[in-house]
Order: C-alpha cells, then sequence, then structure tokens
C-alpha cells in the first residue's frame, strides 16, 4: 500500500438482508491516492451512496477491508472509529445538515471543541474558513437566513474546519441552481489545488463530472469504467490551475 493513499478497499461488498438479499456493492477494489478530484457517478440503485457509506465507516462491509490512511477501519472500536471520522474525514452532504438555532460561526467550530482546541484557536479557525468561502459577512447569521448555496458553502467550511486527509461529498449539488452549483465547485476544485485535500464525489452531476480528474463509473454494485485526465475546459470556469481568477 503506498503511502499516499488515502481510501484503499480491497474487495468490499455489501449485502442487504430485507427478506430479499440486495447486493449493493459487489466485491470493489480501489485506490484513491492523496490529492486526487474524482467524481463517482452511475443510475440510482448503482450502490453509491452506499460505497461512499462503507468507505467512511458510517456503514461496516459484508466482505473485503477498508483503509483510510494506511489503517484498516474494521479492526477500529466504535469510539476510535469515531474519533478516527472525525479528525480526518469531512462530509458535505445534500440537505446540509446545519444547526438552524446555531450560528454560521457556532455551525463551522461545532466539532473542534471536541478536538481540544481552544476558543481562539477556533474562532481563528472559523474566519478562515469563511473567507475561503466567501462569507466572512455571515459570520452571526443563521441558516435560515442563508440561500441553498451560501448553506452549502457553510456546509463546505464545517467539513473543512477539523482540516480532514478527507473530504466526502454525496450529490452536494443536488438542491441548487447550475449557476451556484459551478460556483461552489469551482471553490472546492480551487480548495483541493491549494490543499492537497482529497475530493470524492457521488453525483449525477454533469457538472461535477466535467469537473473531476478521475471518473468512476458503478453499475449494480461494480465498477465498470476508470476514467483519468479527461477533464474539459469549461466556459466561464475560473483558471484555477493558474491561479488568475478570483474565488468563486
Amino acid at each position: 500500500m503506498k503511502n499516499s493513499s488515502v481510501i484503499v478497499s480491497e474487495g468490499v461488498e455489501k449485502t442487504y438482508h430485507n427478506g430479499v438479499d440486495v447486493r449493493a456493492v459487489r466485491g470493489i477494489d480501489l485506490t484513491i491516492e492523496q490529492g486526487e478530484f474524482t467524481a463517482i457517478v452511475g443510475p440510482s440503485g448503482s450502490g453509491k451512496t452506499t460505497f461512499l457509506n462503507l468507505v467512511s465507516g458510517l456503514d461496516k462491509p459484508t466482505a473485503g477491508r477498508v483503509f483510510l490512511a494506511g489503517i484498516e477501519i474494521g479492526k477500529m472500536s466504535g469510539t476510535e472509529l469515531s474519533d478516527f471520522r472525525r479528525d480526518n474525514i469531512g462530509f458535505i452532504f445534500q440537505a446540509y445538515n446545519l444547526i438552524p438555532v446555531l450560528t454560521v460561526t457556532e455551525n463551522i467550530e461545532y466539532v473542534m471543541p471536541l478536538q481540544g482546541i481552544a476558543k481562539r484557536k477556533r474562532r481563528e479557525r472559523v474566519m478562515e474558513m469563511l473567507e475561503m468561502v466567501g462569507l466572512a459577512d455571515k459570520a452571526g447569521t443563521k441558516p435560515t437566513l442563508l440561500s441553498g448555496g451560501q448553506k452549502q458553502r457553510v456546509a463546505v467550511a464545517r467539513a473543512m474546519a477539523a482540516k480532514p486527509k478527507l473530504m466526502l461529498a454525496d450529490e452536494p449539488t443536488a438542491n441548487l441552481d447550475s449557476e451556484t452549483s459551478g460556483s461552489l465547485l469551482d471553490m472546492m476544485r480551487k480548495l483541493n489545488r491549494e490543499t492537497g485535500m482529497t475530493f470524492v464525489f457521488s453525483t449525477h452531476d454533469e457538472l461535477v463530472m466535467r469537473r473531476a480528474e478521475r471518473l468512476l463509473t458503478l453499475r449494480d454494485g461494480k465498477i465498470t469504467a476508470d476514467e483519468t485526465g479527461h477533464r474539459k475546459t469549461i466556459p466561464g470556469e475560473t483558471d484555477l490551475k493558474q491561479g488568475n481568477g478570483k474565488t468563486p
């Protein structure tokens, strides 16, 4: 296993038993290296979300092994796995999952006290994240007063705040219009380039697929295609590689 491997799955399978056996994931062998910007695509029911849940430890495989940053997560206790996810994985969901009674600042710093980060350092990091996602003026705002795109930016900032090695995004643009989606994706691509953080998306969105540098296609729980280096230039997209554009 390479030192730079963030995700390694070996023969990973998942079968659900609900009267009828449903094989959601069927023997996936996959390695994702540090700094990749990867999209997992496929029709509904192909196993995309299930696979993300397996590699993040949110669900347990029926067979096979999963390694994150070189550690086999199946051998961890419940508490060890929870702590490991908290410190190493950021999650971005299509439903945002923000706490409505908390401000933007409070939502972003929610996990940091559990990491033992002092209050002053927490606030410094929150402002760093808000500047990064272009929402410094919304620090004291409640989520109910934000647009969908702004809520998703807060969700990205919250996921980034713990400085994880891996960001997992399950249909992050599903509730957004095309313009907002494009801006958000360009921002995440910029963060990927600047920090070396690994991003893995589960998506149906063509905008995500076109920005991904690696495209994995799942059908019936199996990887049927693995494409790299296919990314196209998108009209109006910020030139992130050269750093010539502004942060979206």
